[in-house]
């Protein structure tokens, strides 16, 4: 949590810089300012906000677009003067459109990931009549399972025939069911990437 107390004030002149990043895949998303009203705020609401040096106010980021960022931990740096603060984003950050406010590109390959995440938990919930992840999720546990057995020999035998293109493709499939196999199981990819996390770090 912020403790406005250690902030260095006087060396920022009453406006600390924020460094926003996703705390689930730890891309930096944007910088804002904030000052000790806006740290209130936003340990009080959940929401990331910041002051506006050109409006000189308060605006909590996605209070007009929805696209709010949901507070989660911060951290201050060694000399005071900057706060790292990790937040989950609610769509994209940009006022441009974009998923972050720097390279949009490098966070295409692992964004599909957090979508692909949200949308089987849909499936799962509302179980849409012709979607193929509602039919994987009808045949049960078992049904489910046998599928990522099928997934796992299919991109091992890709590998065998050293076919890049079948390998790529088989890899995604095994992914995809994989997820299904998580959800299925209340967990999710990320729950993966703790352990992974755990593990080599």
């Amino acid at each position: 949590m912020i403790n406005a107390t250690e902030i260095n004030w006087k060396k920022v002149s009453g406006l600390i810089p924020a460094i926003i990043q996703d705390s689930e895949d730890n891309r930096v998303l944007m910088l804002g300012y904030m000052d000790q009203e806006a740290i209130k705020t936003t340990l009080e609401s959940g929401h990331v906000t910041f002051y506006s040096r050109t409006r000189q106010a308060l605006w909590t980021k996605g209070e007009t677009s929805g696209n709010y960022l949901n507070y989660v931990s911060s951290e201050l740096d060694c000399d005071g003067d900057t706060l790292l603060i990790k937040a989950k984003p609610v769509g994209p950050v940009c006022h441009k459109g974009n998923q972050t406010c720097f390279n949009d590109k490098t966070a295409l390959p692992l964004e599909i990931l957090n979508h692909l995440t949200e949308l089987i938990q849909q499936r799962n919930q509302d179980r849409p009549k012709g979607s193929y992840t509602t039919k994987l999720f009808k045949k049960g546990p078992y049904g489910i399972a046998q599928k990522v057995g099928e997934e796992g020999v299919e991109l091992s035998l890709a590998k065998v025939k050293e076919d890049k293109t079948e390998i790529l493709n088989e890899a995604a499939d095994l992914m995809f069911h994989m997820m299904v196999l998580l959800e299925s199981s209340n967990l999710s990819i990320e729950d993966v990437c703790k352990v992974l996390s755990e593990r080599y770090m």
